[in-house]
């Protein structure tokens, strides 16, 4: 996939969204390998039979990212035991595992592209100039097709709640 420049903004600046990977609706999800917080690989393919919400932010230590992961915390809470919410950034593991614990976050897992982006790539999802993850929400169904996926167009801005939730609901079935 060659870059999208323009295909968000930061601030109302253009980015670029870089990688060969590409997310659709009704498309299998890349598989990933990420590390957790206590550094081990998580793959996408571990999650496979349960509905994942796959929430990507730049950096928990920001405002919005910390509003967008607190929130999806809250959330997964009634969402049930067959629901996985993801939470993906590139934050080392240990600030995410600093982070989860200082913000009372334990209903969701967070995970690390720290080590070769090779998820942002995958995904589609890297911004050339800040280096970051692009904003986005996912939702893969228990065969790990995408079912819902939103790209915030404004980096600095959350994504749209009610209608993500909305996609797990109908994923549960």
């Amino acid at each position: 996939m060659p870059d999208k420049q323009g295909a968000v903004t930061f601030k109302g600046n253009p980015m670029t969204l870089s990688g060969s990977g590409q997310i659709a609706e009704g498309q299998p999800a890349p598989d990933f390998e990420l590390t957790t917080t206590d550094m081990q690989t998580k793959k996408l393919s571990d999650y496979r039979g349960k509905v994942v919400v796959v929430s990507t932010v730049p950096s928990l230590d920001t405002s919005v990212c910390d509003a967008m992961t607190r929130r999806f915390n809250a959330e997964a809470a009634d969402l049930g035991d067959d629901v996985v919410v993801l939470t993906v950034s590139v934050d080392l593991p240990m600030a995410q595992k600093r982070w989860c614990g200082a913000a009372g976050v334990d209903n969701i897992i967070t995970l690390s592209d720290y080590k070769d982006h090779s998820f942002q790539d995958a995904w589609g999802l890297r911004i050339k100039e800040l280096g970051l993850i692009a904003r986005s929400v996912t939702v893969i169904d228990r065969e790990g097709k995408v079912v819902y996926h939103q790209l915030v167009s404004e980096v600095a801005e959350e994504p749209d709640y009610d209608a993500a939730l909305q996609a797990v609901k109908q994923a549960k079935g």
